[in-house]
């Protein structure tokens, strides 16, 4: 898909829209929409990409995504159906000045925040159990629920998901480009990637591909590229640590060498491999 504002197919006679994915490949296209989203991951594990930033998923986070922020949640292919559940909003979609109305002056703070997406940290249980009822519950009631989850996000801990705000239109052809350079790196970042291989991919030279990814990413390709591979390190070093070795991770993610594994690691995690997986597994250092 490109990456253009594109409507979220809406239910008739009702405003907001809940939407309840069950599959063993969410949608990987990087799309953007006009509404604001608010996702808990109820199974799965895997990768959301928005903006400019890489975050890892697993079962019971919850993401809000800003309105018009280029995104995709890459889950892996397990054995299981991975599934989420997904409110889709707009500050107009119960009328214009609904979010302006002094009564919800509080709201605010949301619609803030929600600008450049964040990830709740902790207390997580109520705004858990509000979108596990949510996609059952009639009209009224599921209003009355949603305005509560909005206000339990407001004082909930948060961790930003990216500080670069796009343009709220991307152009077609520019769009076109980013869907697919990231569609390319996602299917081939554990392969050996160089900015000819990358650039040919959208008939760019490399130095024009290098401004053009900057220029849209507020990073470099290859920034985005080594953060993609360690988050998908830290995932197998959660999953796979007791059966794959530390050079095996770094070799299926990507790197042909252990040293700047152990390198990029650190820099972006702020510890080496072997300190995270003990970090994981509540190991305190001796």
């Amino acid at each position: 898909m490109k990456v253009h504002p594109f409507q979220v197919p809406k239910p008739l006679h009702q405003n907001l829209i809940v939407q309840v994915d069950r599959e063993f490949v969410f949608y990987n296209k990087l799309h953007q929409h006009a509404e604001i989203q608010l996702t808990l991951i109820v199974k799965a594990t895997g990768k959301l990409i928005i903006g400019d930033s890489v975050h890892p998923f697993k079962d019971g986070d919850f993401f809000v995504i800003g309105s018009h922020s280029p995104h995709l949640f890459k889950n892996d292919r397990l054995d299981d159906m991975a599934h989420k559940i997904s409110i889709f909003f707009t500050e107009t979609t119960f009328g214009e000045s609904f979010f302006a109305l002094p009564d919800l002056e509080e709201l605010q703070a949301f619609i803030n925040a929600s600008k450049e997406g964040f990830k709740v940290l902790g207390n997580r249980d109520a705004i858990h159990k509000a979108m596990i009822t949510l996609p059952s519950l009639e009209k009224l009631d599921r209003f009355i629920c949603f305005i509560q989850l909005l206000k339990n996000l407001i004082n909930a801990d948060k961790k930003t998901l990216t500080n670069f705000v796009y343009p709220k239109k991307i152009g077609s052809s520019q769009g076109e480009r980013m869907r697919t350079i990231f569609d390319y790196v996602v299917t081939h970042f554990q392969n050996e990637i160089d900015l000819n291989m990358a650039s040919s991919q959208v008939h760019m030279t490399p130095n024009a591909f290098c401004k053009f990814f900057k220029q849209h990413t507020n990073k470099t390709f290859f920034q985005f590229l080594i953060e993609l591979r360690i988050e998908h390190a830290c995932q197998l070093l959660n999953r796979e640590a007791d059966q794959l070795s530390i050079l095996e991770i770094s070799e299926q993610s990507g790197f042909t060498s252990i040293s700047n594994f152990n390198r990029q690691f650190k820099k972006l995690k702020n510890v080496i491999p072997s300190r995270f997986v003990a970090q994981q597994k509540g190991i305190k250092p001796t």
